[in-house]
């Protein structure tokens, strides 16, 4: 078939909320759990399923590569390349950082002939890809997205007055530059012992002060927020040396490998190359790996004003520049007049609000908000109308 409608795999991470995909999609949570995480792709760790037939969209795909991706991705991929997902944090996900693809491959490789069980909890590398992402907001999103200014990180320690960390803040400014970066987040986020709960107790305290910017006042409020979910966590002193943002719904960012980030509430689709692999620092019950982390960062200061993606519009769709080929986004907005969208490789197309009907030749499917499609290159183009909003997933 060339269109079907997809059954998607619910992920009920603790750190999710039991109430977001619920209400804005009215998916049913008998059992009141967090739903963290609802995944439309072919990922063996949550494959979606064709509604129709219970086939596995993995399985579906193999049949025939070209007729679903056309030779380039074929060729270029070999799979689905992509994978979209709604998530809704409740409470703040680790902070974590995504290896690059030759990392992913050689930490993949190593793993295997360690004999380390691909579920096992010590285990970093669950596949040999990328995870470069992009995030969408459909609440209001709070995230952390890569460092600070060096300056700015230095301004922050110094007014929040963490005096057992003093050594390494004099460092930083004698060394402002990346290798500083680096050796100052690293011995941040490897203190152990005494020092680690002296450094801890003196933010404790400044929490308990007025700020003095409104920088200061954001990163404290974000840390204080994590004490809340996860006390005598390094972690505490991210907010300190990254990017705090917060998205408005229809607002993005994008997410390079290799970039510190976590999220921390809020309810967004989550776009990224078709990979499970994540390295974590804190703000975790998870196993974390702090060397491999720093082994997998770029410790590249971003500006804070260019977080934030500036959709482009095309012929009636919002597109959002993204800067790898793994995948791409649109936002397409349905109405009375049928409207055409030509294909280039294989897309999922998932309904954020309203109603809207995608057709290929005499195939036609209703999608209500929560529901996606699958749409095979073989289709070569479809068309939309409603009253509703797509995104549209493709590469």
């Amino acid at each position: 078939m060339p269109l079907f409608k997809l059954k998607n795999v619910i992920q009920n991470y603790s750190w999710g909320s039991k109430k977001s995909i619920s209400d804005l999609f009215g998916v049913r949570n008998a059992k009141h759990e967090p739903q963290a995480e609802l995944w439309m792709g072919a990922h063996p760790n949550g494959c979606s399923k064709v509604a129709e037939t219970g086939e596995l969209l993995s399985d579906v795909i193999s049949q025939d590569n070209n007729a679903m991706f056309g030779s380039y991705t074929t060729f270029r991929f070999g799979e689905l390349p992509f994978l979209l997902k709604v998530l809704a944090a409740e409470s703040p996900l680790s902070i974590q950082v995504h290896p690059c693809k030759e990392k992913a491959q050689k930490g993949f490789e190593r793993e295997n002939k360690q004999g380390i069980p691909i579920q096992a909890a010590n285990r970093n590398y669950k596949d040999a890809n990328h995870k470069p992402e992009m995030v969408y907001a459909l609440t209001f999103y709070k995230a952390m997205n890569g460092f600070r200014p060096i300056d700015d990180i230095i301004a922050l320690f110094e007014q929040a007055q963490i005096d057992t960390l003093a050594g390494e803040v004099a460092a930083l400014k004698d060394q402002l530059n990346t290798h500083g970066l680096k050796t100052f987040f690293s011995a941040i986020m490897s203190l152990q012992g005494k020092r680690k709960e002296a450094a801890l107790s003196e933010l404790y305290q400044a929490q308990k002060k007025p700020a003095k910017t409104s920088m200061a006042r954001d990163a404290m409020q974000y840390s204080i927020e994590f004490t809340q979910h996860y006390k005598d966590d390094i972690g505490l002193f991210a907010p300190f040396m990254l990017n705090t943002i917060e998205l408005a719904p229809g607002e993005a960012m994008f997410l390079h490998s290799e970039t510190p980030h976590a999220y921390v509430k809020g309810t967004g689709l989550e776009i990224m190359a078709s990979s499970d692999n994540v390295l974590r620092a804190g703000l975790t019950s998870k196993y974390i790996d702090v060397p491999e982390l720093i082994n997998n960062t770029k410790f590249t200061p971003i500006d804070p004003d260019n977080i934030k993606l500036s959709p482009i519009l095309k012929e009636g769709r919002l597109s959002y520049p993204i800067p790898v080929d793994d995948f791409g986004f649109d936002i397409l907005s349905a109405t009375d007049k049928n409207q055409s969208q030509f294909l280039r490789s294989a897309e999922i197309l998932f309904c954020i609000e309203g109603r809207a009907t995608v057709t290929v030749d005499d195939r036609q499917l209703s999608l209500k908000a929560g529901e996606s499609v699958f749409i095979s290159y073989s289709s070569h183009s479809y068309q939309y109308q409603g009253n509703g909003v797509l995104a549209r997933a493709y590469n």
